[in-house]
């Protein structure tokens, strides 16, 4: 950036470089207060927010941070933020070097309106989502300049910051010579250690999801999977048993729909299991979460086309979010019993794979026309559905990306809710606003239910009547002839599997949503006492 001439003796021309990292953060409490910073604080970035001024002549606004470093360096934050541009709209940064030995580089970002609150339009809370959005920007800034360290102002939700930063500096590049410089973040000062904190856990779970999408199907195998999630489950919390089951105890299960999916492939399916008890008492009705986890979806006899199908490596994504929100509720030690259901396959084209108009049974006996080998998630969903009945479950909650049709409807902005239940709807919704991670609802008609059951050949087709009309929502009709508890919702994020550009503290790539929705309803769940 280029300062005014006079403004020059501010900045310190030559920062030194650090050496290059590659991302990650901190769970460690707060940095000491800006009171008498240390010398020896080595290279730090800090990233500091600001209200967008209420009048055109008001001098900046800062949070109680920026306020309080701005006294520190007598006012010159003020002086320079006001010299050296427009004021700084939502999102937007502004670096200063040289302000203080302990941060030889500040950012500044735009926080837009103070108190903006829930935004009953965009049906989420316009605060939380500026933080998130400001504080991303800020620590990528830094992390271009190399420097090793970030402290994040709370800038008055410390929660949301962290999430913000986590999220934000988050890039999957295991499998790349050439990384970014690692960053860690950390709060800057002392208010909101346990706000900050929890929201490193959310982020952290939500990125546990984007690793598991991202990586190549030959790395995330069904097993190995599986074996992520458990090594994950174990090193946080020893409430938490996991089942990984073999293709011989689901064919005890008798789970043919799901078997037909997986023949075709020579990655043996795995049906995971996870039990997660965090109640005082053992025996509360759990939480069932139930994600389809098809590590690669080739299309199977009904290929895909091969532009675009490599994303199909995502296809995972329901099982990836469901686990990662319970490995973040065993890390949050949430008071809830939840079970995690995640029936792992690929589906592949074989001499072994399901052919259009083949008819399978269903566990719970339903005979199931393939019409499309393409629809293959329903199908695993079917049978992982009927085994979740066992339970006695409080609510069962199913998340895949299940259809094209949900990606016509709502694009990346919302996840696509199924439900007859309004208590649910209501939990989840409520979760979304705090989340910024979005849901809205749609309908289960018995219009849909007629689209699958007219079948020629067997019980249920696995695509509707119709082809192409309201895909998303005979989808879910489908899976609705394999429920029978009251409290059930279909997620389909099928949609939000990806971000490009659309979310800003995101980076391009596997999104990893709705994980975090997913955690704030659990937590809900935990603290909602109601008899359902």
């Amino acid at each position: 950036m280029l300062l005014l001439p006079p403004l020059r003796r501010l900045v310190r021309r030559s920062l030194g470089r650090a050496p290059p990292f590659s991302c990650c953060w901190s769970r460690q409490g707060p940095s000491p207060a800006p009171r008498g910073y240390s010398s020896s604080a080595g290279c730090k970035g800090l990233v500091l927010g600001v209200y967008a001024k209420e009048k055109e002549e008001a001098v900046p606004q800062f949070t109680n941070a920026g306020e309080t470093f701005d006294r520190l360096i007598s006012g010159k934050l003020t002086e320079l933020l006001s010299v050296s541009g427009p004021p700084l709209k939502k999102g937007k940064t502004r670096l200063f070097h040289g302000l203080h030995q302990d941060f030889p580089s500040v950012v500044v970002v735009g926080l837009g309106k103070k108190a903006a609150g829930v935004n009953d339009q965009e049906n989420w809370n316009e605060d939380k989502e500026n933080i998130r959005t400001a504080v991303a920007v800020g620590c990528r800034q830094v992390q271009d300049l190399e420097v090793p360290c970030v402290e994040v102002d709370p800038c008055g939700d410390a929660q949301s910051a962290a999430e913000g930063a986590v999220l934000g500096l988050y890039e999957y590049n295991e499998l790349k010579q050439k990384k970014k410089p690692v960053v860690t973040a950390q709060l800057h000062g002392s208010d909101g250690k346990e706000a900050w904190q929890k929201g490193v856990m959310f982020a952290e779970g939500q990125n546990l999801a984007r690793y598991l999408m991202e990586a190549p199907a030959n790395y995330i195998t069904p097993m190995k999977f599986a074996e992520v999630i458990e090594q994950k489950l174990r090193s946080v919390n020893s409430n938490v048993k996991v089942h990984i089951r073999s293709k011989a105890w689901i064919e005890e299960q008798q789970m043919g729909a799901y078997l037909s999916v997986a023949k075709g492939s020579d990655e043996p399916p795995v049906f995971l299991e996870i039990h997660y008890s965090g109640s005082a008492n053992a025996n509360d009705s759990p939480l069932v979460f139930v994600g389809k986890g098809v590590t690669f979806d080739s299309g199977g006899i009904s290929l895909k086309p091969s532009s675009g199908m490599d994303a199909m490596r995502a296809d995972m994504g329901g099982a990836a979010t469901v686990c990662s929100a319970i490995v973040t509720a065993a890390t949050l030690n949430l008071p809830l019993n939840i079970i995690g259901l995640a029936p792992l396959c690929e589906n592949m084209p074989s001499s072994r794979a399901n052919k259009p108009g083949d008819v399978v049974r269903a566990k719970n006996g339903k005979t199931i026309q393939v019409d499309n080998t393409d629809a293959e998630g329903r199908l695993l969903l079917a049978d992982a559905l009927c085994y979740a009945h066992n339970f006695n479950a409080r609510a069962i909650v199913n998340a895949a990306t299940l259809t094209g049709a949900m990606d016509v409807a709502l694009g990346s902005a919302a996840t696509g809710v199924f439900t007859s239940s309004p208590w649910l709807w209501t939990h989840l919704y409520e979760a979304s606003i705090l989340t910024g991670d979005r849901v809205w609802r749609m309908p289960l008609f018995e219009h849909y239910t007629k689209q699958v059951t007219d079948c020629p050949l067997a019980d249920l087709s696995n695509v509707g009547k119709y082809s192409r009309a309201g895909g998303a929502c005979t989808a879910a009709a489908f899976l609705k002839e394999f429920v029978t508890t009251a409290n059930w919702a279909h997620l389909d994020i099928a949609g939000v599997m990806s971000n490009k550009d659309e979310v800003p503290y995101l980076r391009k790539g596997m999104a990893g949503r709705p994980t975090r929705t997913l955690v704030e309803f659990a937590t809900r769940l935990s603290q909602d006492k109601e008899s359902v």
